[in-house]
């Protein structure tokens, strides 16, 4: 997945925190959250009277439109990784956290785990359908 399609999908995908997301699909987002965050920190040399600057505005103003994104490709990248999401809240803790996330987030793809997590509390699945008997012979007729 090249750089723009994955972007494109984790703003497609936004607020979903079902599926699944490929290792480059996070970790190019991970790649455009850090080019931002570096480049909205460039306005930082623009000050004002009250002691902020416009680079902290800009950058506080990136990170909260980037949360729901963010959040949302993280879920789908452990749900990939065979992760619980639980592990999202890795985030929380300053440094330590980011990096436990990382080594979480860098494992390749679980192919036997489920596509999809029923939510919890509801019905499991139907079982598949028994195969079909073997169907009988036809009669031969020898006259």
């Amino acid at each position: 997945m090249t750089f723009q399609q994955s972007i494109q999908t984790v703003f497609r995908k936004y607020a979903e925190f079902e599926g699944r997301a490929s290792r480059s699909e996070f970790w190019w987002w991970v790649v455009l959250y850090a080019l931002a965050v570096a480049a909205t920190g460039l306005f930082g040399v623009i000050r004002f009277d009250y002691g902020g600057s416009l680079g902290s505005i800009l950058t506080g103003l990136w990170t909260i439109g980037a949360l729901l994104p963010t959040l949302a490709v993280t879920v789908r990248r452990l749900r990939d990784a065979d992760y619980p999401w639980g592990h999202v809240f890795w985030y929380l803790l300053p440094i330590a956290g980011l990096i436990v996330l990382a080594v979480l987030c860098a494992q390749p793809a679980k192919s036997d785990a489920p596509q999809v997590q029923p939510a919890p509390g509801a019905e499991p699945p139907a079982p598949p359908a028994p195969p079909a008997p073997p169907a009988a012979p036809a009669p031969r007729d020898d006259a």
